[in-house]
């Protein structure tokens, strides 16, 4: 029987004796370098599991990312001559976005918008889908380009989004990176998205993507940051796979 087992086989007055006895004991100078060692036994076996874990993440991101522009450079040169043919514009998108701990940098995305979508986005403001919180969606968005329409249908807009993977500013997965007129609006717990590197695919993205609300959007990201593991995104971008075939809730 364990010491966890012991104490909750315990009255409450054996109980009580116990933990008052063990505190004793710590106060005593060989129980205090007992407590101290076995403190710092766990602080430091509890950081190798992260640094290994964050090794793995890191790993698979630079090896997804690359074996992924690789083997997509045929298609990114199809979809830059779709976009070319419609309307001249450019064909890639930076936005400035906001990463881990605050940090700004430039996200690549295909263009799936007229050139001038930022200038005419005050006019549909009154049509957003999310009604409350800081983001924006509506569907059938009138400056969306007819390419535009099924790149987004299928999230191939973000492909270049790998780029940003293997330089570092994203990973494979994580919080949807956002965008710096969303975060001034941030409460501190929505801000919470923001401990991590942001990422290609996250539960939401798998659960329903642009058809949950904000909120919805930010409590799925915490339990992401509360609870992610190597295995655990495996898992998530095995689902992303299916969820993006079937393109449910793509605006």
């Amino acid at each position: 029987m364990n010491n966890c087992d012991s104490l909750s086989a315990m009255t409450d007055e054996e109980l009580r004796s116990q933990l008052v006895w063990r505190f004793t004991v710590a106060q005593r100078p060989l129980g205090r370098w007992r407590l101290n060692a076995y403190v710092l036994r766990k602080r430091l076996a509890w950081r190798g599991v992260v640094a290994s874990t964050l090794f793995l993440k890191r790993a698979v991101d630079l090896v997804g990312s690359f074996l992924a522009l690789v083997f997509l450079a045929p298609v990114f040169l199809f979809i830059a001559i779709l976009i070319k043919l419609e309307d001249r514009g450019p064909v890639f998108l930076g936005q400035g976005r906001i990463g881990k701990h605050g940090r700004d940098f430039k996200m690549f995305k295909f263009r799936s918008m007229i050139v001038n979508a930022e200038q005419k986005l005050p006019e549909l403001l009154a049509q957003n889908k999310h009604v409350k919180g800081v983001t924006f969606k509506i569907e059938n968005d009138p400056r969306i380009t007819r390419v535009g329409k099924w790149l987004r249908k299928f999230s191939v807009d973000e492909f270049p989004q790998f780029y940003n993977v293997l330089v570092g500013d994203m990973s494979l997965v994580g919080p949807r990176p956002c965008l710096p007129r969303e975060v001034d609006q941030y409460t501190l717990e929505q801000r919470r998205r923001l401990e991590i590197t942001p990422g290609l695919t996250c539960l939401w993205q798998i659960g329903g993507r642009a058809e949950i609300d904000f909120s919805g959007q930010v409590q799925l990201d915490v339990r992401y940051i509360e609870s992610q593991s190597f295995f655990g995104d495996l898992v998530i971008l095995a689902k992303t796979v299916p969820a993006v075939l079937l393109s449910k809730g793509a605006y």
